[in-house]
């Protein structure tokens, strides 16, 4: 009895306060997830916030753990299945929760985790309510709307005057629409069992109102084929229901979808390779709403599930447009594609050519899933079937050879889950068949396997074979490369924790091409590592070292006629601390450098150094967040990648590259319980820029680039 007080008592010491400031903040692992996404994609653009759904949505509506099973706790993204079975164990053989210390009794749940979890989770003695009415729903649920507003200060080439004879010349070379960025979000939510909401977007260059063209030539209608239209360019709509009476989740509209290890189909963003070098499985989320704007991540129509204990069927159809480079039209139909070279996936619609490949041709998808879910183990099996109203016709490059083409394509796959003691296996086979090229199958296999050898030790491995041949138009999985196609790779994971404050996390991956790729002129390998040791004395005090290093080829710079591919080396080196200086305070200091070494005679080196500040009073309805960044590098191909605190929904992760500084200053207020508003002002200065962005739409005549932002939110 004497220990347990004492247990509990230190707990209460150590354990950080949870505030209203934390709900809107993430933690620093996921931070560096978000940069990592960043980096391989190269776009600053990507909206994550379909990544961080269920976080995001469990913080304003916690999870019970009294009544939660193992596949509402896996969709938590901070659980792995022997925490899960732990905690499910214990439940049952010690009965329900009684408070939320109460987890640091369970094996596997250390303090980090707890302090992860503690925002998105409830204990409560409570029943879930699953036979409501749709008198209790509507009198109980709760009613959120968002409106947000954004724009870079300085003119753009894009937005700059013209005359008509230059723009009947060179219709591409202005924006159409106006520099404003506009999105507005109406959701509606009944605890985690119903949710049902309209999102609408308009992009910066694209056109709100079409009395406002400000090129209304009859030359230019002609391009834009009768595409423009009033309002946003971009509509997305969903109900959600989950578990209510027999309906274990039914999806109307759009929504994601995602199933295994993501071989088959993900159809939503996923994280890869982290400093979290042990959470390498993916936990399917099954069928689950779409709030985000990106355009193309998504699907719509309608999708159900049903079972009888632990089994579950899934089905789903969806229709869609979708925006491509059109080859060959119909001569009968202008407006009708008979074949496409490319699917356009950036969402914007600004100039002419953008606008005629809007909606070019229809993308249908019907698939499925059955699984059977126990606490040790589960099974599962995914089909999924697209086809298109007009052909894809790849690039004729070698490296594009084996990528899909044609007008149908079925990809099947199968998923397992094991859990033996301590070890959790894990995987997915995947099968594809197109309907070109004599239908050649391509087949695609991962298996991986956790293990916890101690609370302070674990590990992780991890195999991915994709063949060449292997194609899925929606799978996202563990990979070095965007797609699971032509990549062989074995990964080593570990994290060690020998005293309480201090944890290392490290990874080894290997992984080979033995097929070309995009800027990689013949087969070839790579390697990369990352080491990181996180030190956390106390409470207030959070800091980490981290030292990543890749290897692998690219193309050559060389003017030769013969393309040739030599050793490309990056390391980062970076040092991270959080700390807080008061209970209103709190500070962030980050030092990285960066060197490339391209075939050990080009040389590039850079660096960023940051300072935030952050103030949060308790009580107070005011709260700022501050950071001032230096940054030098010699070129685009030496940038580096910052995630920075934005407005709830919207995220900024920049690349820094040349030199210079940037600045950024947020002011979140609570008008009232109902209404909060956030306005953030950001400015990138160059030093040795006269222009940014040359040569493109977005150029700026000058060394600064200025963003305002605002939003505003209601809640009912």
């Amino acid at each position: 009895m004497l220990l347990g007080v004492l247990v509990t008592s230190w707990f209460l010491l150590v354990l950080p306060p949870v505030t209203v400031l934390a709900q809107d903040t993430l933690d620093n692992s996921i931070e560096q997830k978000l940069e990592n996404l960043a980096e391989i994609s190269q776009n600053e653009e990507t909206d994550y916030s379909s990544l961080l759904e269920s976080q995001n949505f469990y913080r304003k509506h916690p999870l019970n753990l009294n009544q939660a099973n193992s596949n509402e706790l896996s969709q938590l993204g901070i659980l792995d299945e022997l925490q899960i079975s732990n905690l499910l164990n214990h439940i049952e053989k010690n009965g329900k929760l009684l408070t939320v210390y109460e987890l640091q009794s369970i094996d596997g749940f250390d303090l980090q985790t707890i302090t992860r979890l503690l925002p998105c989770i409830t204990i409560a003695d409570a029943t879930g309510q699953l036979h409501v009415s749709a008198k209790d729903i509507v009198k109980n649920g709760k009613h959120e709307f968002i409106f947000r507003g954004q724009q870079i200060l300085e003119e753009q080439t894009g937005f700059s005057k013209i005359d008509s004879s230059q723009i009947r010349n060179a219709p591409n070379s202005r924006y159409i629409g106006s520099p404003q960025k506009i999105y507005s979000r109406y959701r509606f939510t009944y605890g985690n069992n119903v949710s049902a909401g309209i999102t609408a977007e308009k992009d910066a260059g694209e056109l709100f109102f079409k009395r406002n063209n400000p090129y209304s030539y009859s030359f230019y209608d002609s391009l834009l084929a009768g595409k423009q239209h009033n309002g946003f360019d971009f509509y997305s709509a969903h109900i959600y229901i989950k578990n209510i009476r027999k309906i274990r989740s039914l999806a109307i509209g759009d929504y994601q979808v995602g199933f295994g290890q993501g071989l088959t189909i993900w159809s939503g963003l996923a994280a890869g390779k982290s400093s979290d070098a042990v959470s390498i499985k993916r936990f399917a989320s099954g069928l689950r709403p779409y709030t985000s704007a990106d355009e193309n991540r998504f699907m719509r129509g309608v999708a159900f599930t049903e079972g009888i204990k632990n089994m579950e069927a899934t089905g789903f159809i969806s229709r869609k447009k979708a925006d491509a480079n059109v080859l060959l039209r119909d001569s009968l139909n202008e407006y009708n594609a008979l074949s496409v070279s490319s699917i356009q996936e950036t969402g914007l619609h600004t100039t002419p050519s953008e606008i005629a490949d809007k909606d070019a041709i229809t993308q249908t998808v019907v698939g499925g899933n059955l699984s059977l879910r126990k606490r040790k183990y589960s099974l599962g099996l995914s089909g999924v079937h697209t086809f298109w109203d007009a052909a894809l016709i790849q690039k004729s490059e070698p490296y594009a050879q084996f990528a899909f083409s044609g007008k149908h394509l079925s990809t099947f796959g199968g998923d397992y889950s094991l859990l033996v003691h301590n070890f959790n296996f894990f995987g997915e086979a995947a099968m594809s068949s197109s309907s070109v090229k004599g239908g050649q199958a391509g087949f695609a296999y991962i298996n991986g396997c956790i293990i916890s050898l101690d609370p302070k030790l674990s590990l992780s491995i991890l195999h991915r074979n994709f063949q060449k041949e292997y194609q899925s138009l929606f799978a996202n999985t563990f990979a070095e490369s965007s797609a699971p196609a032509n990549e062989q790779g074995l990964y080593f994971g570990i994290t060690i924790k020998p005293i309480y404050s201090i944890t290392l996390n490290a990874y080894y991956d290997h992984f080979q091409f033995p097929w070309l790729k995009y800027q990689v002129n013949a087969p070839s390998d790579g390697s990369e590592y990352l080491v990181q040791i996180n030190y956390t004395p106390s409470k207030k005090v959070d800091t980490y070292f981290r030292i990543k290093q890749k290897d692998k080829f690219v193309n050559s710079s060389s003017a030769d006629e013969i393309d040739f591919i030599i050793p490309y080396r990056q390391m980062n080196c970076r040092w991270n601390i959080d700390y807080q200086i008061s209970p209103s305070i709190k500070l962030r200091n980050r030092i990285e450098t960066l060197s490339i070494n391209k075939n050990s005679s080009e040389k590039e080196n850079g660096y960023l150094i940051y300072q935030d500040v952050t103030w949060k009073k308790m009580g107070s309805k005011l709260s700022l967040a501050f950071r001032y960044t230096v940054f030098d590098t010699k070129s685009y191909d030496s940038r580096l990648y910052a995630f920075e605190t934005d407005i709830p929904g919207a995220y900024s992760i920049p690349s820094f590259y040349y030199k210079g500084s940037r600045t950024y200053l947020m002011i979140h207020y609570d008008i009232a319980r109902s209404i909060e508003v956030w306005l953030r002002w950001g400015q990138t200065y160059y030093a040795d820029q006269k222009t940014i962005s040359a040569g493109t739409l977005n150029e700026i005549q000058g060394n600064t680039k200025t963003e305002v932002k605002a939003e505003i939110k209601l809640k009912f």
